[in-house]
């Protein structure tokens, strides 16, 4: 079992690649291949046959996934990218929490 550090829903920044710098929202995981598909980032275009009668066919874009490895969590009190900690609490739950010093929201 391969295991991500985001989660779907999580705001994510890229940290290399073209699309260095940028945010976004996770829209997808896929632990398996150790990718994720993110809000606006990664776009390709593809081109599309019609497949019914009156359908319209053209180019459409959407995003492509991209490896994990190349996006960071942000952290949604001090707005910086992160590397994710982990907090056990007294009940044996775990939940990430931001690693700057002065700020330790979870997440």
């Amino acid at each position: 079992m391969n295991k991500l550090h985001v989660k779907k829903g999580d705001t994510v920044e890229v940290i290399s690649g073209k699309d260095k710098g940028k945010k976004g929202k996770v829209l997808e995981t896929s632990p398996k291949e150790g990718k994720v598909i993110v809000e606006g980032i990664n776009v390709a275009t593809k081109h599309v046959k019609p497949r019914a009668m009156g359908q319209q066919g053209g180019i459409v874009s959407a995003e492509a996934p991209l490896y994990a490895c190349k996006v960071m969590p942000v952290c949604p009190k001090c707005g910086k990218k992160t590397r994710v900690s982990h907090k056990i609490l007294k009940d044996g739950t775990k939940e990430r929490v931001c690693n700057h010093k002065d700020c330790g929201e979870t997440f």
